[in-house]
């Protein structure tokens, strides 16, 4: 093609198409607007998302040894895209009511600063081994059954990790059947070899086990000449 050239002043102009097909693909795709119109609208977690009038809750009771009054954990929960197939409950705040104000400063700190993470969405489950790291400088505790707690503030954590374990945020955690299999078996073996049978009464656990390293629960036992945890399956000899 050749050059053109003009001498008047351009007044208007067109672009040039490569063809009618062109043109009748470039209207038949439609536009990403339309193509969203019919697609639901899918609300996710985020801190501007108001409250509704009501949530639902669930509460736990909290016993420590370090304390005479037991504390009350209430958790509640939005249901985000109700009724469609996005459905999904998520943590929105939480509550911590006791009778001890020796607790009150710490108490609403963390129950507004853990609050603020959950209304701002996100994977939330990060909160619950922060707060499973958190030990006492006076010493920990032993729960009934024998697990060792480093803090009251670790017992909430292990709160937190069984509400976001119920609602399906956390998947269950626990020996997988080959370790439960051997589990059973250990501990059938002791029971046999024991001559205290009322021992597994209380706890399931003999009296005189020891605390297992690995999962903080008073169950190892001798067996066969090596240590050997009876809840997860741990020994020493490998």
């Amino acid at each position: 093609m050749g050059n053109i050239r003009i001498d008047g002043r351009i007044v208007e102009y067109t672009v040039a198409q490569a063809g009618a097909e062109a043109l009748a693909g470039a209207a038949a795709e439609p536009l990403p607007e339309e193509k969203s119109k019919d697609e639901p609208k899918v609300i996710r977690m985020h801190e501007r998302l108001e409250r509704p009038e009501m949530l639902i809750g669930s509460t736990y009771k909290v016993k420590t040894p370090m304390s005479d009054h037991a504390m009350y954990v209430t958790i509640n929960d939005i249901v985000l895209n109700e009724g469609t197939e996005h459905e999904k409950r998520r943590p929105f705040e939480i509550f911590i009511n006791s009778k001890n104000l020796d607790h009150y400063q710490w108490i609403v700190a963390l129950t507004r600063i853990m609050s603020a993470v959950f209304r701002k969405g996100g994977d939330v489950a990060f909160l619950v081994d922060e707060l499973k790291a958190v030990f006492d400088p006076r010493g920990g505790y032993f729960q009934p059954g024998g697990t060792f707690v480093p803090s009251i503030i670790a017992e909430l954590g292990q709160v937190v990790e069984k509400h976001l374990t119920r609602i399906g945020l956390l998947k269950p955690v626990g020996p997988s059947e080959e370790q439960q299999k051997f589990i059973d078996e250990k501990r059938a073996e002791f029971a046999a070899q024991s001559s205290q049978r009322d021992a597994f009464a209380e706890t399931s656990y003999p009296k005189g086990a020891q605390l297992c390293g690995k999962c903080s629960v008073v169950a190892a036992v001798m067996l066969d000449g090596c240590l050997t945890c009876l809840n997860c399956g741990y020994s020493k000899c490998g």
